[in-house]
């Protein structure tokens, strides 16, 4: 036989409210003592919560959906679930996701995920970018991950990208490099304003940067565009105005950076350092220096945005910049 809220209620001394609210989250006030006496209870008789029901009453379920761009593609999409599912069963609640397909509306993929009627819903993405919600669907979206809606009304979290790239320049400065180049990724806002500190950085210590560089041919980046990151490094190697240090855009470039290194017969960081962005950890270690990078803070935007979909008073929109994490490794 089932075991009811009332049951839990009885042995306990208390009322039905304040066990829903020991055990479901409610709004009922109650001491750590007896919120921790109603859970032994209700392990003690083998209570099981019945999802179902509870939507019934309070129109939603212990669940969080995630409406994902392209995340669910990416690799760093574990950093930002772990966070996510951390947090959510620290407050007992679950997290599922429903991919946004090319050509799909956003509208679509939304109402999908209201069809499980989750207690919050988040829109998490592949690379930080603008999103245009439509007008109906903002109050629907607790929190943008990884992006921003582009008219500001949804509160967003993303890298502090000009933040990140002050942050390696200064360390590249620091380690006594002064002739620097940036291999970037062009076309996405990550990299715009990853030059932006770049340039910023360099102008702070009174230093030209040796150029800035498109990783790629297309006008915007991906790693499955024709390559220029041989040729860049032999331009740059053959310049008047070698560089001592070579930033790039992401791990993937710096991969192609060594090997352009090593084909010249160039060590690093003995003759050119090299830095960069993400911290893809499979790569990023396995490389020969490893690799000193900046570590995107997806965890962290994870954990975060469960908090802020949980809160009881929820804040007016705003945009939150979350800072990057220096992991040094062997290349500098």
């Amino acid at each position: 036989m089932a075991v009811s809220l009332s049951d839990i209620a009885e042995r306990a001394g208390v009322s039905v409210k304040t066990v829903s609210g020991a055990l479901h989250g409610g709004s009922a006030r109650m001491s750590d003592d007896t919120r921790q006496k109603i859970k032994a209870i209700a392990e003690e008789l083998g209570y099981v919560t019945n999802f179902a029901a509870r939507g019934v009453r309070q129109g939603w379920l212990p669940l969080v959906g995630v409406v994902s761009d392209g995340l669910i593609t990416s690799p760093f999409a574990t950093e930002i679930v772990r966070g996510l599912d951390g947090a959510a069963r620290s407050a007992g609640m679950a997290v599922f996701a429903v991919n946004h397909r090319s050509g799909q509306s956003i509208g679509s993929v939304l109402d999908e995920v209201q069809q499980f009627r989750p207690r919050a819903v988040a829109y998490a993405a592949m690379y930080h970018k603008d999103v245009a919600l439509p007008d109906r669907l903002t109050g629907a979206v607790g929190v943008m991950i990884n992006c921003c809606e582009a008219a500001g009304r949804v509160t967003a979290l993303v890298p502090d990208e000009e933040g990140g790239a002050r942050e390696i320049v200064r360390y590249l400065l620091a380690a006594g490099r002064r002739r620097i180049a940036f291999i970037n990724l062009p076309g996405i806002l990550a990299g715009t304003l990853r030059e932006m500190g770049f340039r910023a950085a360099l102008e702070e210590g009174g230093i030209d940067p040796v150029g800035v560089l498109p990783a790629v041919r297309r006008s915007v980046y991906s790693d499955r565009a024709p390559s220029l990151v041989a040729s860049h490094v032999e331009a740059l190697l053959k310049s008047g105005r070698r560089p001592d240090a070579i930033l790039c855009g992401n791990d993937r470039v710096a991969m192609e950076v060594y090997a352009a290194l090593a084909r010249a017969g160039l060590r690093i960081p003995d003759d050119i350092a090299v830095a960069s962005f993400d911290n893809q950890v499979e790569l990023a270690s396995r490389l020969d220096p490893p690799l000193t990078t900046m570590a995107l803070p997806h965890r962290a935007m994870g954990r975060l945005a469960m908090e802020i979909l949980l809160a009881e008073q929820p804040e007016p929109p705003h945009l939150h910049k979350l800072p990057f994490h220096l992991v040094e490794r062997a290349s500098v």
